[in-house]
């Protein structure tokens, strides 16, 4: 048992570097396995070259989108700051507005802290800029110099997403075996693992995939420079419970309200009321069909607290462990709640003799 502990942690470790590559691996394994298999069907049962066909879709239908879809991001951001840079807001203007619409207690409170020096605002708002502008290229340096790294984690993914599609089934039924546990309770548990996986996907990232679409299609619409960029900072919001895609179409429509581009505010505002956010009630019941049961605040903190350990991975893992946590505890919970039951029963049961007369207790 000892050489197993030893020989499992040694194996952890040497994978270490490609964990995120494995986990999402693993992941659009699990959400794909339907496209594998009616490939399969079609191939008549070459399982090799159906998982290559499932494997060149996923390619071609996702990351290759994908890929596009960030760099046009990262364009439009740098536009955004070179914009931003060269043409600066004019906050006389804007401060009059949004002082002129506060109550007066309001209006007292402004005129008592340093925010009343709109020179001074003026001024930490352009160093705010120079800071982001230097942020966003720093960044870009960084991608560019880690680009052997991702293209070598990209490359681990969808080696093993090959095997994964291909043997799937046959890893999960080998490690149900070996984890030391009933096959019951491992069975129950791999089956929860699968449903917060759908759920975690499906009902998290598809809904914030149509709630960032939607929310580029009502920017474009109103005129709203860098559309695209914010469509995709709505989704990523919307991957987060409680604060959601809100956090950027309301800022959006009261800052169209607030520069005097009214029917646009207007148009943003009720659009991401209406539409945005219905989004998660309409969408979710039909992609997941069923509730996690995982509270709100819990996929907040562990969504948060991922992030924070491994980065945006952590947005999937955090959920995820959450979940397991949680189905854990309630498989132990109602596996305790049948043996307790079984023992009444043989307690209040039914006994027989040796010369055969039924007798019971009461």
């Amino acid at each position: 048992m000892t050489i197993l502990v030893v020989v499992s942690l040694l194996m952890a470790v040497i994978v270490l570097p490609f964990a995120q590559p494995l986990l999402w691996a693993a992941l659009a394994a699990i959400m794909f396995q339907p496209l594998y298999r009616y490939t399969l069907r079609q191939m008549k049962g070459r399982r090799n070259p159906a998982a290559g066909v499932s494997l060149l879709t996923i390619f071609i239908v996702v990351l290759v989108p994908a890929a596009w879809i960030t760099s046009m991001v990262i364009e439009q951001a740098f536009v955004l700051m070179e914009t931003l840079q060269q043409q600066p807001i004019n906050l006389a203007v804007v401060y009059d507005r949004v002082y002129g619409m506060l109550p007066q207690f309001a209006q007292n409170a402004v005129d008592r802290s340093e925010w009343a020096n709109v020179t001074m605002v003026q001024a930490r708002l352009q160093e705010l800029l120079a800071q982001s502008a230097g942020v966003i290229a720093s960044q870009a340096v960084l991608i560019g110099s880690g680009a052997l790294s991702f293209f070598l984690s990209l490359g681990v993914g969808l080696y093993v997403m090959f095997f994964l599609l291909r043997d799937g089934e046959r890893i999960g039924r080998r490690i149900m075996n070996a984890v030391p546990v009933e096959r019951s309770i491992a069975e129950r548990l791999a089956e929860r693992f699968l449903g917060i996986v759908r759920a975690t996907i499906k009902g998290t990232g598809v809904v914030a995939l149509v709630q960032g679409a939607l929310g580029w299609i009502s920017l474009l619409i109103a005129g709203v420079p860098s559309a695209l960029l914010f469509g995709v900072l709505m989704a990523i919001f919307a991957l987060v419970p409680v604060i959601g895609a809100g956090a950027v179409w309301l800022p959006a429509g009261l800052w169209l309200l607030i520069v005097g581009d009214t029917w646009q505010g207007i148009f943003i505002l009720l659009f991401g009321l209406i539409v945005i956010s219905s989004a998660d009630n309409v969408l979710r019941p039909i992609l997941v069909g069923r509730d996690t049961g995982i509270p709100d605040w819990i996929i907040l903190v562990t969504t948060l607290g991922g992030i924070s350990l491994v980065g945006f991975s952590g947005i999937v893992l955090g959920p995820l462990v959450a979940g397991l946590f949680l189905a854990s505890w309630s498989i132990l919970r109602e596996q305790r709640e049948e043996d307790e039951l079984s023992v009444q029963e043989e307690s209040d049961g039914i006994n027989v003799d040796s010369s055969g007369h039924a007798s019971g207790r009461a």
